[in-house]
């Protein structure tokens, strides 16, 4: 039986949503500490500050990526390279409004089609589409 991974972040916040600021930890990895704030995840995009859609775009990109690599090395056709990027739409006072999933890959011996295929398969199966299922994930899928 698989081992159960706690994958652990924080948040600080100081002050109130609007005017204030905060910081979210990725305290696993240790890899870093980052600044947040209602402007970058509301009002628009700032170098050097993230939001939770960023996150859970960065989150959802890589689980895509890694579920999509093994279901193509368990088709026989393992991939050279994929790129894959996710867009988290938000909108104040609605929330998370839908995920674009991107993928581009080098896969020899594969077809568009298939390539296709075993991305909706993965999409499908990538725990963190599941874990989102509540808010529509459109994917676009095309070999390099």
């Amino acid at each position: 039986m698989p081992n159960t991974i706690v994958s652990k972040a924080s948040a600080s916040w100081q002050g109130d949503l609007i005017s204030g600021s905060g910081t979210t930890t990725l305290e696993t990895s240790g890899l870093g500490t980052f600044p947040a704030n209602w402007k970058a995840r509301a009002e628009e995009s700032a170098a050097g500050t993230t939001s939770p859609e960023e996150l859970i775009g960065a989150a959802h990109a890589t689980c895509f990526a890694m579920a999509f690599s093994n279901g193509l090395a368990k088709n026989g056709t393992p991939p050279t390279q994929l790129d894959t990027s996710a867009a988290v739409s938000f909108v104040a006072g609605k929330g998370i409004t839908g995920i674009a999933l991107t993928v581009r890959g080098q896969v020899p011996g594969l077809s568009a089609e298939e390539f296709g295929k075993l991305a909706e398969e993965a999409k499908a199966g990538c725990p963190v589409s599941q874990a989102l299922a509540g808010v529509p994930i459109t994917l676009t899928a095309s070999l390099a």
